[in-house]
């Protein structure tokens, strides 16, 4: 998983280049604000969803059998999914309006919820032990 997390991680920052090498060289700068705007907020979300994939598989260690490593597998799986739906947002969502953005939303919300399943599986109790690093 952890390295799956850094390889994909790179491919979604790649992927936010291409998209702003898009909006650079497609739209040439001629959008309306609105539309731009809406373009560029997917724009960043998509960094982010990389960024976070990037530190994932740069830290990412196994929780043991449990509640704590199902968490962190769906949480996993969501900060995946994330990428993929903000994408489709990027290039479905602007030329409908701001009153039509469900899919980048979605996006947002898998790698929101992502995160915090991911911290919850890292909490500990005050009474276990923690590996030396």
């Amino acid at each position: 998983m952890k390295r799956f997390h850094l390889l994909f991680g790179m491919v979604v920052v790649i992927v936010f280049i291409l998209t702003g090498q898009y909006m650079e060289y497609v739209h040439n700068r001629l959008l309306p604000d609105g539309t731009r705007m809406l373009y560029r907020s997917r724009h960043i979300y998509i960094l982010l969803a990389g960024l976070l994939n990037l530190i994932i598989g740069t830290y990412f260690i196994p929780q043991p059998r449990g509640w704590r490593r199902t968490l962190q597998l769906v949480g996993s799986i969501l900060i995946i999914l994330g990428p993929g739906l903000l994408l489709a947002g990027f290039f479905s969502e602007p030329r409908r309006g701001p009153n039509e953005t469900k899919v980048a939303a979605f996006g947002i919300f898998a790698v929101a919820l992502g995160t915090v399943l991911h911290v919850l599986s890292g909490l500990r109790r005050k009474d276990e032990k923690r590996e030396p690093v």
